[in-house]
């Protein structure tokens, strides 16, 4: 329970309806009937109006239902609706093509309200656009340094070698790459480097991460759009258009809608696309990578990526291994971090304590590579004037195991160790169940054959030794 002093803060000094009123994107704040009760000015803008419509209903004000208004279906569902596209228009005739999100305001009593949020579609879309497509320009009016090559991924251990090698190899030529790999494990620096290391790498280079666009937009950003094909709509390359010559990476395709992804099917298949709302077709050439931060196979498995997309995207299956997997490149990779912000931060700082390295070494670092660089960031900002970081000068959870006397370190150790044991028990009984046939046995454990042969040479094991 909240105590006093919490209590007195978000009254006194936390008042919601400034914060409300400050924000860039229209709130509106209804009773339990549907009753306006505030109204913000960015709300106004939208919908035109010089005066805030409060006590009025919100189907009154609105030429919309109580099947319409997604106020009024949030308080008799008592559930949040969240990025809705609805196209509204107000009492005055105001017509707003938004992306909106209406959440329950609950108390111990019950339903009291509901909170409205809306963005414009024109300007939000234009926004998202605009970051998705930063790296479109021709290459002599990117500043030096924009991009990442091949020289910029840190390690020299077998995992990420022969990720580089293969990279490499599915650079030079037209065909599909998809990488797979978990949050942080450098999924877009090597979608880069592939681009740089390519005969594209004069085009453009775009890059979208399907998990941060809205539905409702996606695929108009993907494929354009044409005046008219909706309210609001205007005549606008999109993403394929942008990156044609060049390269386009689509990450974590997986969050990717399935009804979109056989869109996605018919135009890498094809190689021409429309635009929404367009009856006519343009010819692309574009190389496109993708991303998954899941197994491809469970990603299928639970309706999230398509079979046949798959197989047309993942020509080059590229797998990206975890931090936790590749032990022998930390102590570098730490090394690049420290000297990366001492030229931003002005430090002269030359390494980590034994402790700190020991620490590092058993973690079993579930953000990768990304955690790590964060974790030496946060470390330089506290460190000061001393040149080496120690355990005080890093995040109180990645620390607490080794204050108690390192028995959380050992305990990480030997979890590991006994899950690579009964890995490899795994693939040994699989192995031998299939007379060393590496495809039969990558399919009764469910991995693809690339990460089989990965885990047999990280085990140490031949395919001869298993034949009968």
């Amino acid at each position: 329970m909240p105590d006093r002093d919490h209590e007195r803060f978000l009254k006194d000094v936390v008042n919601y309806l400034d914060i409300f009123g400050a924000l860039d994107e229209g709130v509106i704040l209804t009773d339990h009937r549907g009753r306006i009760m505030f109204y913000n000015d960015t709300q106004a803008v939208i919908d035109g109006v010089d005066e805030a419509p409060i006590g009025e209903m919100i189907t009154e004000f609105y030429q919309l239902g109580r099947d319409t208004s997604l106020v009024m279906r949030c308080l008799a569902e008592k559930r949040p609706l969240v990025n809705q596209h609805l196209i509204y228009k107000t009492r005055l005739g105001r017509t707003a093509n938004s992306i909106t999100s209406v959440f329950p305001l609950l108390s111990e009593t019950g339903l009291v309200g509901a909170a409205c949020f809306t963005r414009e579609y024109n300007l939000m879309e234009a926004t998202i656009t605009s970051i998705c497509s930063r790296s479109v320009e021709a290459r002599p009016a990117r500043p030096p340094g924009a991009r990442f090559v091949f020289d910029d991924i840190i390690g020299s251990g077998p995992a990420i070698n022969t990720a580089v090698k293969t990279a490499k190899m599915a650079a030079l030529t037209p065909s599909p790459v998809m990488m797979v790999g978990e949050t942080g494990s450098g999924k877009e620096l090597f979608a880069q480097a592939m681009h740089e290391f390519g005969p594209r790498k004069d085009g453009p280079c775009v890059t979208i991460n399907c998990a941060a666009i809205p539905e409702n937009l996606l695929e108009g950003i993907l494929f354009g759009t044409v005046r008219g094909a909706f309210t609001g709509a205007v005549d606008k390359q999109g993403l394929f258009e942008k990156a044609d010559g060049g390269t386009l990476f689509l990450d974590e395709i997986n969050s990717m809608p399935v009804g979109l992804q056989t869109k996605l099917l018919r135009v890498v298949q094809e190689r021409r696309f429309r635009r929404v709302g367009s009856l006519e077709e343009r010819t692309i050439d574009v190389k496109i990578l993708s991303s998954l931060n899941e197994d491809p196979h469970g990603a299928i498995e639970r309706g999230r990526l398509r079979q046949d997309l798959f197989y047309r995207l993942g020509v080059v299956l590229l797998h990206l291994p975890p931090l936790r997997d590749r032990p022998e490149d930390i102590e570098a990779l730490t090394h690049a971090f420290i000297a990366k912000f001492n030229r931003s931060m002005g430090r002269r700082v030359d390494g980590i304590t034994p402790r700190v390295e020991r620490l590092f070494l058993s973690h079993p670092w579930p953000g990768n590579v990304r955690e790590l660089e964060h974790v030496i960031e946060g470390a330089m900002n506290v460190v000061g004037n001393r040149r080496r970081i120690d355990l005080g000068d890093l995040p109180p959870h990645l620390c607490r195991g080794a204050e108690r006397g390192g028995q959380p370190e050992r305990a990480a150790s030997d979890l590991r160790r006994e899950q690579a044991d009964a890995e490899r028990s795994r693939i040994e009984d699989a192995m031998t169940h299939t007379g060393g046939n590496v495809s039969r046995a990558a399919s009764l454990l469910g991995v693809s054959r690339q990460l089989l042969h990965y885990k047999l040479r990280k085990y140490g094991l031949r395919r001869e030794d298993f034949r009968r």
